[in-house]
């Protein structure tokens, strides 16, 4: 086709037809990775944070509300036991929802799952909102548990849907995308909690309310994405969606080749039914691939690195920073993992996945070793509080630069549309326990080890490098997670199977 140009020539329009391409493809693309976002790992770093500035403020809330019933005031105890419990059953939640995601993911499909899931925030919201009305701490205490169902459910589909929907030459900075969004909800929940916002007195309920305003933002903007071209495919059977969902997502250009893999991938696959969890566990041809799964999993929340969060206000203070300022300098640290986020998404492709976990981890116990000499030489050296400040943000940076995002990729990349539901519950029930076990453990540890608290967490960083460092090794050739090219998210999943076998068991 051409065009007539100012001077009468004919010009041709194959230029103009590509870059318009590209711009639908480009605004499709950021529509439906913020849409994702906003309301699936954002909400679990916003919640994270949100909770902390009312700490008194509940409490006091708590007691007053039994006095009122019972004439009694509380005991400290039992307000700190109960605080405890409403703090709890957030990744308690959490670990239901990572429960209910690969079921609802092969039932309702990625895109309506998360639209679904919003239900859970919204009522988490009306219940929060209404407690210091109804007087009932108790609606505090299940819409914590709600809203971990949220964040749960979000945590498992987001990367899921991501990965399946980006193209190949983009596909692990879109699926990175999911740990830019926790760092940012970490980030906003620390800001929202500030006094000259929501974290005064009176505003408690409101801030813990505010949960709802990203899930309204996901359920006006997620209805313009389109849903999985692979689920499409291969669990619906449903070639004309899958095809329609490719021309939005890639810009009506030319997905012939892609389809082409998709539909190889689905003859693959023809007649098996996806896999529940406990197959996994007695299925050899994923044993290696489940295995990493239960490992890095893990150690995401074994690290440590959430329990930086819980010591910075007490390193900060030691510091010699102003009481009242304390809560400024806490938004630094969520700003730190935030930026290293961002930073990962650039570095994926380049580096590759393995070099980014190995580097974090190791970094991570370096920072580990200094913090626990830094600890230890506090009341001896005038400076140390500030070396142990510095820890504090390496630690967290280093955290952000590889193993933060990495490892929510990880499942997309190494299971097949069969597996991948499954492998998700599997990571995300993980993730949801050692959050609850850390977060139950971490006051005992300190109270135990004193200025050793963070050696367990060191032996797992080491542990957990070592791992990937020895197992995702060739005895010849380059690394199988070695530049983008490792990024197939299983267009040929046969063959990509047997070389993760190959790979680990070499």
């Amino acid at each position: 086709m051409v065009a007539a140009s100012t001077a009468g020539e004919p010009r041709p329009l194959g230029g103009q037809g590509t870059r318009r391409s590209r711009q639908v493809q480009s605004r499709v693309l950021i529509l439906m990775v913020c849409a994702a976002g906003i309301g699936g790992t954002f909400q679990y770093g916003y919640n994270l944070t949100i909770i902390n500035a009312p700490t008194a403020s509940i409490q006091v809330f708590v007691n007053e509300t039994w006095l009122e019933r019972t004439g009694h005031p509380l005991g400290s105890r039992t307000v700190t036991l109960i605080w405890s419990f409403i703090v709890s059953l957030f990744p308690l939640g959490g670990l239901m929802g990572a429960l209910l995601a690969g079921p609802m993911a092969i039932k309702l499909g990625r895109r309506k799952s998360l639209l679904l899931n919003n239900l859970f925030v919204v009522l988490a919201a009306l219940l929060v909102g209404f407690s210091q009305m109804a007087k009932s701490f108790e609606m505090i205490l299940l819409s914590r548990f709600l809203a971990g169902i949220n964040a749960g459910v979000g945590m498992s589909i987001q990367p899921m849907y991501l990965g399946e929907s980006a193209p190949k030459q983009l596909r692990g900075g879109v699926a990175l995308t999911s740990a830019s969004f926790t760092a940012l909800g970490l980030v906003l929940g620390q800001v929202a909690g500030l006094r000259e916002i929501l974290g005064a007195e009176e505003s408690w309920p409101l801030l813990l309310a505010s949960n709802v305003v990203p899930g309204l933002i996901q359920l006006v903007l997620l209805p313009w994405a389109p849903e999985s071209p692979r689920y499409l495919l291969m669990d619906q059977g449903n070639e004309e969606s899958c095809l329609l969902a490719l021309r939005k997502l890639r810009g009506h250009g030319d997905v012939s080749v892609e389809m082409k893999e998709l539909l190889a991938e689905q003859a693959a696959i023809r007649g098996k039914t996806p896999a529940a969890p406990w197959a996994l566990l007695w299925n050899p041809a994923v044993r290696w691939q489940l295995l990493s799964i239960v490992v890095l999993s893990s150690a995401m929340q074994l690290c440590g690195n959430d329990s930086m969060y819980s010591y910075a206000s007490y390193i900060f203070e030691e510091a010699g920073i102003p009481v009242d300022k304390i809560q400024y300098y806490i938004i630094g640290t969520g700003s730190c993992e935030l930026a290293t986020a961002l930073t990962c998404n650039l570095l994926v492709d380049r580096a590759g996945r393995r070099v980014l976990i190995i580097g974090g981890y190791s970094l991570m116990a370096v920072w580990a070793i200094v913090f626990t000499v830094a600890l230890s030489l506090r009341d001896q050296l005038s400076w140390m509080p500030y070396l142990c400040m510095g820890c504090l943000f390496a630690y967290i940076l280093s955290f952000g630069i590889g193993p933060a995002g990495v490892t929510g990729v990880i499942p997309t990349e190494i299971f097949d549309q069969v597996t991948r539901p499954a492998a998700y519950m599997i990571s995300g029930s993980l993730l949801w326990t050692n959050l609850f076990l850390v977060g139950t453990a971490f006051p005992f540890i300190v109270d135990g080890l004193g200025h050793y608290c963070y050696l367990p967490f060191l032996a797992v960083c080491i542990g957990t490098a070592a791992y990937v460092g020895f197992s995702f090794l060739r005895r010849r050739g380059r690394a199988f997670w070695k530049s983008q090219k490792s990024s197939t998210n299983g267009t040929s999943i046969p063959g990509s199977m047997r070389a993760w076998l190959r790979l680990l068991k070499s």
